[in-house]
């Protein structure tokens, strides 16, 4: 026990001789480093806590990357996918933009298989997957190749070249999140714009300690899909909150196919209100070509 050690000291010291597992251990022993006495006398105690932690992580990361195993993800109408590399804060975005209880670490590669979550925005339910870092053995290339929307989470400016070299999926749209932007003074987060402006990325700069940054991201979500809204409602009743998604150049039969296979043999006509429309309430077939945002009502035998 070091000498005039703070009580938070003692508490954290405890904390770890108590730790069942590994994790908590290293939680208590962070605690300790950074309530350890300052003073000339405690400096060996300070280099045994800070190699002390050091190992952990390397025996916590080395565990990580052997643990992991390929999770299947079966692919919803709208998926964007975060990449990167290890401790960018894939995590931690999944976590502040979804549903998901993604497990979070000071230690690299704790992401061992994709992670899924879902962004519900404008009433829309976007598929949002936190791959492995992609150093890691249980990065998922295929994952990658197939996704609609790629999200890339940096630390650093030079970080997006490799990034981005490394990816094979040319037509996903991209989007660069600059992360833990809160760790920077005023003038160094205005460079940081400036460059990602200069070299005309789609970009947003983001922190989930303050919030900074993340509606936008939602925003730049929904955006950077091609898609098609289209709402539908029963007669006499406001239209369904949740759109069918479809890709542009859809019809009313695609519509109907889409709330339930062979639903359009059935169906004698529809009306649509919106951009399609000629006027409010248009009586038309289902060779008609639906546009985003319209309200549709199907009429059956």
């Amino acid at each position: 026990m070091p000498i005039n050690a703070h009580p938070d000291y003692l508490n954290a010291e405890k904390e770890y001789h108590e730790a069942e597992t590994e994790e908590g251990r290293l939680k208590a022993l962070e605690k300790m480093v950074k309530t350890a006495p300052k003073h000339k006398g405690a400096e060996t105690l300070r280099q045994n806590l800070s190699r002390r932690l050091k190992r952990l992580k390397q025996d916590l990361i080395k565990k990580s990357k052997k643990s992991g195993s390929k999770k299947g993800v079966k692919k919803e109408d709208l998926q964007a996918v975060l990449v990167g590399l290890t401790n960018s804060g894939k995590s931690s975005i999944l976590k502040s933009i979804t549903n998901a209880k993604p497990k979070i670490a000071s230690y690299g590669f704790t992401t061992t298989e994709p992670e899924i979550g879902t962004l519900n925005y404008q009433n829309c339910k976007i598929q949002i997957i936190d791959l492995p870092p992609i150093a890691s053995e249980n990065y998922d290339k295929g994952v990658v190749n197939n996704a609609d929307t790629l999200l890339i989470v940096i630390e650093k400016l030079h970080e997006i070249k490799p990034i981005l070299a490394s990816l094979t999926n040319k037509l996903a749209k991209k989007i660069i999140i600059f992360n833990k932007i809160d760790l920077h003074d005023t003038e160094t987060k205005r460079k940081i714009r400036e460059t990602l402006k200069s070299k005309k990325y789609n970009f947003v700069i983001t922190s989930t300690s303050t919030d900074q940054g993340l509606e936008d991201l939602k925003q730049k979500i929904l955006e950077s899909f091609n898609i098609l809204r289209i709402y539908t409602r029963q007669p006499g009743k406001r239209h369904d909150d949740n759109p069918v998604i479809l890709q542009p150049n859809a019809t009313l039969k695609d519509v109907a196919e889409k709330i339930l296979h062979g639903y359009s043999k059935k169906v004698k006509f529809a009306k649509v209100w919106g951009p399609s429309a000629k006027f409010l309430g248009q009586q038309i077939g289902l060779s008609h070509v639906v546009k985003d945002k319209d309200i549709v009502e199907f009429f059956t035998d």
